[in-house]
């Protein structure tokens, strides 16, 4: 569990976004129950072994932003938290989230940000990318912006 970072999500999303998508979005912050059906990340591969020991692939759906309490190793706390924002009529959603993330997990947590790039508000659209956040290697003192451009997101090489 070296190779740890730290994730930090601070974002405003549109007011108009669908339920079931909100719904989900909560499961992944650890705020709600599970959807029936996924939409947003809908591939959680694991392998197991079968009757016979032979390696099969299922789909073990988990949330991607769900850790609490104490941080193992970029100190502080984990959180999320999504609130509806009601200033000046707005009506969006607040969203924080601050995780532990390894890289063997950058490509699944990175469908949920990337989907959330296409929620975010307006106002973290620059340059031709959404800015999320930061990440920041758990060695290092300095964060770097966390920005998804063309739907993917850049991640910390």
């Amino acid at each position: 569990m070296a190779d740890v970072f730290e994730l930090m999500l601070a974002l405003d999303l549109r007011p108009d976004l669908p339920e079931p998508e909100l719904d989900e979005l909560r499961w992944h912050l650890g705020l709600g129950p599970e959807p029936e059906a996924l939409r947003i990340v809908t591939a959680f591969p694991w392998v197991v072994e079968d009757d016979e020991g032979m390696p099969v692939v299922e789909n073990h759906p988990e949330p991607l932003l769900a850790q609490r309490g104490e941080a193992y190793r970029i100190g502080g706390a984990l959180v999320s938290l999504l609130v509806r924002r009601e200033r000046a009529g707005r009506g969006a959603w607040a969203l924080t989230s601050r995780q532990e993330i390894h890289p063997d997990d950058f490509d699944r947590t990175g469908e949920l940000l990337a989907w959330l790039a296409t929620a975010a508000a307006d106002a973290h659209r620059h340059d031709g990318g959404v800015d999320l956040g930061w990440t920041r290697f758990h060695e290092e003192r300095r964060p770097v912006p966390l920005t998804v451009r063309g739907g993917a997101v850049v991640w910390p090489s």
